[in-house]
Formats: structure tokens, C-alpha cells, sequence
């Protein structure tokens, strides 16, 4: 694009932009010649993908703002209307971050304007009440405006279809046609009204739908502390509890409330180095059983766990880990159906559902492909999402999560055991299957496009001494999952190991997945088994670096 074309593009772009904070923003980009700025915002567009839309705020067509995102709402209208779904409800919800509520209101307006209905969430809530919200008014389709976990300067746009689950293939690129189709705002009909403000009624039946969560009678005991992030979570975790009989939790003050610039953390997710240590502060204070996070739109669920070994005397528990404690927890309740994950998650969740006679399945990365598992009881990614009542919601749920995994803990309790307890029983039964991460932020793509390739070239053919016996490429597709950019690779020699290298969907990250499989034979072998797990997964992540260039 050469300047004259960029200036161009960039003065259309202001001429129709509706809000005055990105209009001044640009006009200064304009005035002050700053033409390489200007090339990052108009150099292409957000892309619309199964993610929907994620990105930073800003002006331009590179950037999250009003003029994106009415855009991709009247795509989205456009396809539903293909779809032949003209008069049909669209449920709009959002987060606390910067322009939510903005977004949401044109997300509105748009659908208004397309002929469709249109109603919005009372307030900012977390997004499994949106995704409960489809289902439970017959919408035709759902919008979440949120950027879960990313950069207080970032937000994001999530869709979901009336089956109450996020879009999949091939209706994202249907929808980012039509988005691509739109020649001007100005084409795109925004009333100022003729939607509706939904009442607190859906966050009831939601709150109500959580009694099947839980099994009559079961203990309620295990004290908690809690920490919403910065987020939307609060409020309805602690109604949940208290609808439930739980002892109230122990909030984290200094991020109970809703604020957008995620003042007290780096990341506001609960993986981050850092995100958990006043939480883990309050935690020394009260003494409770276990700590529990959402993250800031409350559809992931972290817990931390009392460790005397670990610093600060509280350890965060893995995403895998907690997977294992529901589905073992599932599993003693008599659960029936089909149990779910991820490719990238821990293979834990197939050994506990094959001792227990119960369906299993693993999909793509996503709560999207999971929530589809036919005949699904449960699915969790190793991300921290869990989907505990998919009768209720088809997506990640951090607060039914939350209220499950403190129900295992009041029945542990009660017993005079602990959840680290019942891991080390799920070691000795079926092996330690520890995991860990290797996951390189970038400024540059280019990096992971290289890394990918060099591994595609040049695959490695032993990681930490033990043979790579099957390597996929899984961008050709295999009988049980469509196409995908990532590589799989299995190991084995004195242990059995697993290694799921891919780009993040979300984030500007190269993600691997490790996995390494030690056998237990009793629960005296525990601290040797977790000691020569921890130098093999350190020893695969420093090949891995290796082979990939990194």
C-alpha cells in the first residue's frame, strides 16, 4: 500500500467512524504524520475466525473498536438471516473491560436495524450466563463481548449459534464474508432503540439451573477464599453459594470489583507468574481448605491447594489436575455419558473414564468442539475451563466449576482428606501423568511460523532419550479430527511421553503441551515418580526448544 493509498484509507475510515475517542485518536495519527502507526492499523483487518474477533483497542481497521465491531454484528445478522432466521432473538452479553457496553449497544442496534430481535444482559456478567441465556430463551444466536483473560487493552467479540455453542467451520468464514461484503457503516441501519434490557430473571434461572451441579444433601463444608480478578465473577459465585449452603468465601478486596485496568496484576489470568500472590496473602490470613479464581469473565476456574513444600505454603493446581478431581468426583456420583477433552490436555481423563466404563472422546483445542461431543456428561481443556453441566451451559463455566470442585473438597473433608489426597490416589491407580507447558510470547509472528516449520522440516527424532515413535501433522487431519495447525508426537522408552506443539488462537503464543507418563506403584514411590516426572518434562522442554529454533 503505498502512503497515498494509506492516507486515503485512513481518512474514510474517520469519516464514518461513530465514536468520538477513535475519531480524535486517528485524526492525531493523521495530523501528526505518524505513518507507521498508521500502516499497523490499516495495513489489513481483525480477522474474524472461530474466535471471533480479539484484539487491542484502538482506531482502524486492525484495532477493536465501535467501527469493527458494528461491522462484524451486521455480518453476523446478515448470515443469520441467510440462515433463514429473520425475526429470530439475538442475546448480547459483556464484561467490565474498556467499550464493553458500547459494543454490546451497537451489537444491538445492528441486529435491530437487520430485522432481527434483539436483547441485552442486564449488567456486565460472566460469560456462562450468556451461554446458558441462548438456550434458556430460544435465541437464534448469542454475542459475548469480552477478551476473557488478555491485557486490560484488549477486547474481543465471541458468537455463538443457537444450539448455545461457539461457532465452529465452516460458519465463521460465512460470517466473515458477509462482514467483508459491507462497503460502508453507513449502509448498516443502527435505530437508538427497539431492543430489550433484559431483568435479573436469566441470572435467577441461571442460578437455579446450578442445583443440578450438586447432589442433594452432600456436604457443604470447605472454606474458601476467593478472588474474581478484577472481574465479572463475584456477585454470582457468591450467590451461587450461598443459594447452596457453602460458608461464604473469603474475598480477595484489593480485586473483588469489576475494573477494567486490572490494576493489581500484569495478566489478569490466574496462570500468570504473579495473578495469584494476593490471594495466596489472604489464603495465609484465614487459613481455608482451598483458593479459587476466575478469571475476569469468569468462564475458567483456577484452585489452589494448602502445600507445606511449596513457597508461600499454597499450590496452584494445573488445569489437567483439576480436570481429573471432577471427572474422578463425576465418576464417584454415578455419572453416565460421555467424558471429553481437548488433544492438548492430559490423557489422565481417558484412563479415569476406561476404569469407569463411561464414554470418552477427545477433540480439538476448544470449548467449541468439546461442547459438540455427542451424548457429552463433561468436558474439560487443560486451560483452565471445565464444563461441568453441559445440559445447562455448552461451554466452559468457572463458577459451576467453582461449586463442584468445593463440593469434592467438603466430601474430602468430611473424610478427614484433602484434594491432594485424591490426586496421589489417582497416580498410584492409573500412573502420574504429569504435565507442563512450554508457551513463548512473541512481537513478531514470524517467530512461530519459523518454529513450526523448522519442526515440520526437521521433526525430532528423541526428545529427554526417549524415541519419537509417531509424529502427526495435524494440518492434514486425522480419522477422529478435521484439519488443524499444530504437530503431535508420541514417545516412549523407559516412560511414555506426549508433545502437542501449536499456535495459539487467541494470543500472540507458541503453545506446547507436555506430557509424561511415570508408573506408581504404591503411594511410597509418589515423591520419586513426581521428582524424575519434573526432570523429564524439563528434559523434553529443552529439546523441544532445540528442535523448533526457540
Amino acid at each position: 500500500m503505498t502512503q497515498d493509498d494509506l492516507l486515503t484509507r485512513a481518512q474514510a475510515w474517520l469519516a464514518e467512524d461513530p465514536d468520538p475517542e477513535t475519531r480524535d485518536e486517528l485524526a492525531a495519527l493523521l495530523e501528526g504524520g505518524a505513518t507507521d502507526e498508521l500502516a499497523a492499523r490499516f495495513a489489513g483487518t481483525l480477522q474474524f475466525g472461530t474466535a471471533g474477533l480479539r484484539g487491542e483497542l484502538g482506531a482502524g481497521p486492525q484495532r477493536m473498536n465501535r467501527s469493527v465491531v458494528i461491522r462484524a454484528a451486521a455480518g453476523l445478522a446478515a448470515y443469520l438471516r441467510a440462515q433463514g432466521q429473520e425475526g429470530g432473538l439475538v442475546v448480547i452479553g459483556y464484561d467490565a473491560r474498556y467499550k464493553s457496553a458500547d459494543f454490546a449497544r451497537d451489537t444491538a442496534a445492528v441486529m435491530t436495524g437487520a430485522g432481527l430481535r434483539a436483547a441485552l444482559l442486564p449488567r456486565p456478567l460472566p460469560t456462562p450466563v450468556l451461554a446458558f441465556a441462548i438456550r434458556h430463551l430460544g435465541a437464534v444466536a448469542g454475542v459475548e463481548v469480552t477478551a476473557s483473560h488478555n491485557p486490560p487493552r484488549d477486547n474481543g467479540y465471541k458468537v455463538y449459534l443457537g444450539d448455545g455453542s461457539q461457532i465452529v467451520p465452516p460458519a465463521d468464514a460465512e460470517i466473515a464474508a458477509e462482514i467483508a461484503a459491507i462497503r460502508s457503516l453507513h449502509d448498516v441501519p443502527r435505530p437508538d432503540g427497539g431492543w430489550e434490557t433484559l431483568g435479573d430473571e436469566v441470572l435467577d434461572a441461571y442460578l437455579k439451573r446450578t442445583d443440578a451441579v450438586l447432589t442433594p444433601g452432600s456436604p457443604r463444608t470447605a472454606r474458601t477464599v476467593y478472588t474474581a480478578l478484577h472481574g465479572v465473577g463475584k456477585d454470582v459465585l457468591t450467590a451461587a453459594f450461598a443459594r447452596h449452603g457453602f460458608p461464604p468465601p473469603a474475598l480477595v478486596a484489593a480485586q473483588a470489583e469489576p475494573d477494567p485496568a486490572f490494576p493489581t496484576v500484569a495478566f489478569p489470568n490466574p496462570e500468570e507468574p504473579g495473578a495469584m500472590d494476593l490471594a495466596f496473602e489472604a489464603a495465609r490470613a484465614v487459613d481455608p481448605d482451598l483458593v479459587i479464581a476466575n478469571d475476569p469473565d469468569a468462564d475458567r476456574c483456577a484452585v489452589a491447594v494448602p502445600d507445606t513444600a511449596a513457597e508461600g505454603g499454597w499450590r496452584m493446581l494445573r488445569g489437567d489436575e483439576v480436570g481429573a478431581l471432577l471427572a474422578a468426583h463425576l465418576v464417584a456420583k454415578g455419572a453416565t455419558g460421555v467424558f471429553a477433552e481437548s488433544i492438548v490436555s492430559s490423557s489422565l481423563l481417558g484412563r479415569i473414564a476406561g476404569a469407569a466404563g463411561v464414554g470418552y472422546e477427545e477433540t480439538l483445542t476448544g470449548f467449541k468442539w468439546i461442547a459438540r461431543v455427542e451424548g457429552l456428561r463433561y468436558g474439560y481443556e487443560e486451560a483452565l475451563g471445565y464444563c461441568v453441566d453441559p445440559g445447562g451451559v455448552r461451554d466452559k463455566d468457572g463458577i459451576t466449576a467453582a461449586l463442584l470442585v468445593t463440593e469434592l473438597a467438603s466430601v474430602l473433608k468430611e473424610r478427614g482428606r484433602t484434594l491432594s489426597d485424591l490426586l496421589d490416589d489417582l497416580a498410584v491407580e492409573h500412573g502420574l501423568h504429569a504435565t507442563d507447558q512450554l508457551s513463548v510470547r512473541v512481537e513478531d509472528l514470524g517467530i512461530i511460523t519459523a518454529a513450526m516449520a523448522a519442526l515440520r522440516e526437521r521433526p525430532p527424532g528423541s526428545l529427554a532419550g526417549l524415541t519419537v515413535v509417531s509424529a502427526e501433522d495435524l494440518a492434514e487431519g486425522t480419522e477422529a479430527l478435521p484439519p488443524t495447525d499444530g504437530l503431535r508426537y508420541h514417545l516412549e522408552g523407559a516412560y511414555r511421553a506426549r508433545v502437542i506443539v501449536r499456535p495459539s488462537g487467541t494470543e500472540p503464543k507458541l503453545k506446547c503441551y507436555l506430557e509424561v507418563v511415570v508408573p506408581v506403584a504404591s503411594a511410597d514411590g509418589l515423591v520419586a515418580a513426581r521428582a524424575k516426572a519434573a526432570e523429564l518434562l524439563a528434559s523434553v522442554k529443552r529439546d523441544l526448544s532445540a528442535a523448533a529454533g526457540l
